[in-house]
């Protein structure tokens, strides 16, 4: 049974991105799932860092992006949610292609979501894993 307490669309995701952080850094979201989504970040020019590997705050950027999209639409109509505290281990460097993270809830509650976020390199490996704690506000 799907978590969303509304209709979502990529479209939809992908256009709230528009001229934001996210746009300029290349993340699309790609795919819904009943309880997960899935996103990706290129490795590039805008994404490296001097070693010219990814750097590790825009893997955390894609993390929170996704666990606050996934709050956001797994919360009542009319609340917002708002990130508490969010943490990533970096596993493995990714120098190109793209980077893709699938983020699930490990929790959503009343007032609270936790939200785990894997990323993965083209091959496969397992590049990154963070976990993001939201607050779900209601409407004043």
């Amino acid at each position: 049974m799907p978590i969303w307490t509304q209709p979502i669309t990529l479209a939809q995701l992908n256009a709230m991105s528009a001229n934001t952080a996210v746009s300029h850094l290349g993340i699309e979201f790609t795919e819904i799932g009943d309880d997960f989504l899935r996103a990706r970040v290129p490795v590039d020019q805008r994404t490296r860092q001097p070693y010219g590997l990814l750097h590790g705050g825009v893997s955390v950027v894609l993390a929170e992006t996704m666990g606050s999209v996934g709050a956001a639409c797994s919360s009542p109509e009319g609340h917002r949610a708002v990130g508490l505290d969010i943490n990533a281990n970096h596993l493995r460097s990714a120098t190109s292609g793209w980077v893709t993270g699938t983020a699930r809830p490990v929790h959503i509650g009343r007032t609270t979501q936790v939200w785990q976020i894997d990323m993965v390199n083209e091959a496969g490996e397992l590049t990154c894993v963070s976990r993001i704690t939201m607050a779900i506000l209601a409407p004043r």
